[in-house]
């Protein structure tokens, strides 16, 4: 039966058939390798799509960078949800039609620029210079090869090269520089008064009804933070190098290593006289230049002085004011036959002319510092340092990641990593999301503890790094959770009677404060209508004034300018509630007169960049308009 089959398997049936088999099994596979259909998009320009893998990467890159800029004002709560994302996918739109349009231009981005790009990025900097683990680290954060990355970023250059040529070719015309100047260091002569709301504060009290609305209506501002209680263990390279001993057979290895940073070389202090000779010159200008230099020479030998001589006859600018003296020289520095006479003379001895590209020298050595060689004993306790935080750094990092995979194979425990490690496991009292103390007060630490896979899963956080330049690290996992929860009415009823009064006394200033400038325009003047309160006389300012209050300013300045001598009033609310009454009663152009041409050219730029970025947002609006641009629905999952 076997060998039949075997038999009939090898004629044209079978293989048409296996042909069959193997053509969508390997369409199939193909399909699978290239991710054909298989990946969600949340946008499609011009048939360009956007990968929601894509999107998620930027908005991470984004919560990153803004945890960076924030430092420990960084609120995760403000950059989750699907307002961030629709911001960032807004911004790749833009970025898509961009590269776009730079593309059809013929535009590109050099590996230069994109170096350049990487290099200046301060994610992937430590100690204000690149690092490549920190690059690396990163990339590995993002999830992402550096070569998605860079190619990336090489299309957001080749994206903001025509914002940069936009904004940057700019001009600006002198009418627009004079009604620049005009408007920016515009004058006002203003006189305002303020109406404090404590004047129309009514204790009476408040119906219940109006407190319970209230309550209803801004519930959002009455409830108790979400919190969480933590377990989490820390690993402190300070803590490791505590009482290490010093190897000093290693201190004298590391020495021997390094003998020549401990060496200073020998250096000389020399002074020239130069005559001049370009390096192709003819016999006959050969001919001069070596007479001279001899000439020069025999009246150094007769016993004139070499300072003196310097300062007549050399042709070296730098140094023929000081005598010809070019301080201490090391070797390496000066050109080649210079530096092998210099090095060859004795103290005091006076060379021979010697060539150069510059032409002839005579060269008098006046100091000699021999090469210096320090001690071993003079630099133990630097050696034992470095020894010391080599040792630290190597332990530290041994131990983080072995503390990674332990929370990792053990990721509903950190009891396992401690007893492993020998590392004390710590309790957190309640943490809010703006953090606790020490460690606990980062934003990274925050955003772990409050993360999906810790908060919600139940499981560790990862190694978290908190502070860049600090070897610490802290791994944490949640032991209690309370959501966010409305505090009853009781308990806010007094702040509630507290906030609707406020609120009720700061409306009435405004009406009266309205109902003053109606009266000011039927024409009563301020003086007669402010009563008790004093009238402050401003004078003549400047919009950026510093002796008035902003928001003075600010209405003063919104006002119309001044028709036929008839003053312009108007009323807003102070920040703390009081309403102001403002009255402008003269308004003065700024003049270019008053400007030197650096601060006109400051303008000039300033003005140029204002309106260069006006007419690039016009641009992008009108590309938007022109292409076809089709945004998916994100639903829970994707928002979130």
């Amino acid at each position: 039966m076997l060998q039949e089959i075997r038999e009939r398997a090898q004629g044209w049936i079978a293989w048409a058939i296996v042909i069959l088999i193997t053509i969508p099994f390997a369409l199939w596979g193909i399909q699978s390798y290239l991710g054909v259909g298989t990946e969600p998009i949340v946008a499609t320009v011009n048939g360009t799509e956007i990968k929601t893998r894509d999107l998620d990467m930027r908005v991470e890159e984004t919560r990153m960078r803004m945890r960076e800029r924030l430092g420990a004002a960084y609120r995760p709560e403000l950059f989750e949800g699907a307002a961030l994302r629709d911001q960032v996918l807004e911004g790749m739109i833009q970025e898509q039609l961009l590269l776009q349009a730079s593309l059809d231009m013929g535009l590109r981005a050099s590996s230069l620029e994109l170096q350049g790009a990487i290099l200046a990025n301060p994610a992937f900097q430590r100690d204000g210079r690149f690092d490549k683990e920190t690059y690396d680290r990163m990339m590995q954060l993002q999830g992402m090869s550096a070569m998605q990355y860079e190619e990336s970023l090489r299309q957001r250059i080749v994206g903001t090269q025509i914002q940069r040529a936009l904004v940057a070719s700019e001009l600006v015309t002198e009418q627009e520089l004079t009604g620049a100047v005009h408007l920016d260091r515009q004058q006002r002569r203003l006189s305002y008064l303020r109406l404090p709301k404590a004047e129309f504060r009514n204790d009476s009290p408040l119906p219940e009804e109006e407190i319970q609305a209230w309550y209803e209506s801004h519930a959002d501002r009455y409830r108790t933070p979400e919190r969480v209680k933590l377990t989490y263990m820390v690993l402190d390279a300070a803590q490791l190098s505590a009482g290490q001993p010093v190897d000093e057979e290693a201190l004298r290895d590391r020495y021997a290593e390094q003998l020549e940073t401990f060496r200073t070389p020998e250096q000389r202090r020399a002074r020239h006289i130069l005559v001049t000779l370009d390096q192709g010159a003819d016999q006959a200008a050969e001919a001069e230049a070596k007479a001279r230099i001899e000439a020069i020479r025999a009246r150094l030998t007769a016993g004139e002085a070499f300072a003196t001589v310097a300062q007549e006859v050399s042709q070296d600018p730098g140094s023929a004011s000081q005598g010809g003296d070019l301080g201490l020289l090391g070797q390496g520095v000066m050109d080649p036959a210079f530096e092998g006479a210099t090095f060859a003379l004795e103290l005091g001895q006076l060379s021979e002319p010697v060539r150069t590209p510059f032409g002839y020298h005579l060269i008098e050595v006046t100091q000699i510092q021999p090469e210096t060689l320090k001690p071993f004993e003079e630099v133990r306790d630097q050696l034992a340092t470095e020894v010391s935080q080599g040792s630290t750094e190597s332990a530290f990092y041994d131990m983080a990641e072995r503390l990674a995979n332990l929370v990792y194979e053990h990721p509903d425990s950190l009891e396992p990593a401690a007893t492993a490690l020998g590392l004390p496991l710590q309790t957190s009292d309640w943490v809010g999301r703006e953090g606790g103390a020490d460690l606990l007060a980062s934003p990274k630490v925050v955003a772990a503890a409050f993360s999906d896979e810790v908060l919600r899963e139940g499981t560790n956080s990862d190694l978290i790094e908190p502070e860049p330049e600090v070897l610490r690290a802290i791994v944490l996992r949640v032991t209690e959770h309370e959501e966010a929860a409305p505090k009853p009415l009781a308990e806010v009823r007094e702040e509630i009677i507290t906030t609707l009064r406020e609120r009720k006394a700061a409306e009435a200033a405004q009406v009266a404060a309205k109902a003053m400038v109606e009266r000011l325009q039927a024409g009563e003047t301020l003086a007669s209508l402010a009563a008790s309160q004093p009238v402050t006389e401003a004078g003549l300012v400047a919009r950026d004034s510093a002796a008035v209050p902003a928001d003075v300013l600010d209405l003063a300045f919104t006002l119309p300018p001044v028709a036929a001598g008839a003053p312009r009033y108007g009323f807003r609310p102070a920040a703390d509630g009081d309403a102001l009454v403002v009255a402008v009663t003269e308004v003065v152009d700024g003049d270019l007169g008053g400007l030197d041409e650096a601060a006109l050219q400051g303008t000039r730029r300033e003005l140029a960049q204002v309106l260069g970025s006006s007419y690039f947002d016009t641009l992008l609006k009108d590309m938007a308009f022109r292409a076809k641009i089709e945004r998916e629905p994100m639903g829970e999952e994707q928002s979130r």
